[in-house]
């Protein structure tokens, strides 16, 4: 027997249609009652029920909040990241059967995906990291370039902390909306939450969604130009 994680169990969760599609609606950030649940699976309330037992069992779905009215949620950043993937992987092979991302506005335009910026926003920052050098692509993956370097600490962010992480310091990760790649790694998360700190945008309440605040459109889009592409 192979060691490390065991993913069979995760994926036979996903894998099953009517638990694939509670997820999915899940991910407009919304918690949602077993009812609604079984109306998008397309099952009946006891089926959906059971359903929802497995994937809370599996750390997928949790309540919220706990109480005599139950809503389900998605349990965490780790299973909306998981799902998100998933749904964008899919989208990029044909797997799409309705318009791929959330139908909220909100949530396409921006929102955090496990702990980085997701959505248009999301993609907006990477193509421009991109377009201008500072994070490129070679035999080794993505690597931030000195003048990226030079750019990043400019925006306040400790460079050295952040190569000392776990997590590569870049990585692409598929935007399950826009079907292109947002920036993810240790430098995704530290620039959203630099962005937070600074002021520029803020969580909209439980949801996923993503706002940005007062002149931090403007502030944003002066350090991360759009491009043509």
């Amino acid at each position: 027997m192979r060691e490390g994680p065991d993913i069979s169990g995760t994926a036979a969760l996903i894998g099953d249609p009517a638990r694939a599609n509670m997820l999915a609606a899940l991910m407009g950030g919304r918690a949602l009652t077993a009812t609604e649940l079984a109306a998008e699976a397309g099952v009946s309330a006891p089926t959906a029920s059971e359903h929802l037992k497995k994937l809370a069992a599996g750390g997928l779905v949790a309540v919220r909040p706990p109480g005599r009215h139950r809503h389900f949620a998605l349990a965490g950043p780790e299973a909306a990241g998981l799902v998100e993937a998933l749904m964008g992987f899919a989208a990029t092979r044909g797997g799409a059967r309705f318009r791929p991302g959330p139908r909220d506005p909100a949530l396409r335009a921006a929102r955090v995906c496990y702990n980085h910026l997701a959505g248009e926003a999301g993609v907006q920052l990477y193509d421009s990291l991109r377009a201008r050098g500072f994070v490129t692509l070679g035999a080794e993956g993505l690597r931030l370039s000195p003048a990226g370097e030079s750019f990043v600490a400019g925006l306040g962010l400790d460079l050295a902390a952040l190569k000392a992480q776990r997590p590569a310091l870049c990585r692409e990760c598929l935007d399950w909306s826009e079907r292109r790649s947002h920036l993810a790694g240790s430098l995704g998360r530290a620039l959203y939450d630099r962005m937070q700190a600074l002021g520029w945008i803020e969580r909209l309440g439980d949801s996923r969604a993503v706002r940005f605040r007062g002149t931090g459109r403007r502030a944003f889009d002066a350090a991360f130009p759009a491009t043509s592409g």
